[in-house]
């Protein structure tokens, strides 16, 4: 069990029966009242935000949440397939809402995380979300010409990745380069490799 002060971003907590994951907290005292609490939980159900104040007295269970490495196969009519990192036979399929943004810098073969969770140890677990790394290096398929002077200025320009995805790039990076993009935030990192 958490104290309401242990309530930090990052953890994982059960509230109302469902698993959420504290994106943000305050511990907020002032003279008249006692101290509280005041934080933001996201649903690893919906991915609904919600702001939930606890007080002094609130306890919560830390949620149990399990992970387990598989390996990206392909996706097709909004299906996307997996298999188990050692066993290519044990394939499944999570669906495109579940994936959410982090979708769309999958390609084929990447190990990625899935996070699973379950309310009785009876139970089936039930994948609720992916952890893609935290970098991944993709070619570019498709960028505007860079032109002779625009480099000194800064700025960038829209680039179409091989899983599809539109990323702002500097004006020096060309199709067929691979650069490594950070995939919490969908930006450019750098260039990894120039063709």
């Amino acid at each position: 069990m958490l104290e309401y002060s242990e309530i930090r971003p990052g953890k994982y907590i059960i509230y109302n029966g469902e698993p959420y994951e504290v994106i943000d907290s305050h511990v907020a005292r002032t003279q008249m009242r006692k101290p509280q609490n005041q934080t933001k939980l996201k649903s690893l159900l919906n991915n609904r935000v919600v702001p939930v104040t606890f007080h002094a007295t609130d306890k919560v269970e830390e949620a149990d949440l399990g992970k387990k490495t598989v390996k990206f196969l392909y996706h097709n009519k909004g299906e996307y397939w997996f298999c188990e990192e050692r066993d290519p036979s044990k394939r499944f399929k999570i669906n495109e809402e579940l994936l959410g943004e982090p979708k769309k810098f999958l390609k084929g073969n990447t190990l990625i995380d899935i996070v699973t969770f379950s309310e009785d140890e009876d139970e089936e677990p039930k994948i609720i979300g992916i952890r893609l790394p935290i970098k991944v290096e993709l070619k570019i398929t498709d960028a505007p010409p860079s032109i002779k002077g625009n480099t000194a200025s800064g700025g960038g320009k829209t680039a179409v990745l091989e899983t599809g995805a539109n990323v702002t790039v500097p004006f020096f990076v060309n199709v067929g380069d691979v650069i490594r993009i950070n995939t919490e935030t969908g930006e450019y990192v750098e260039r990894v490799e120039k063709k």
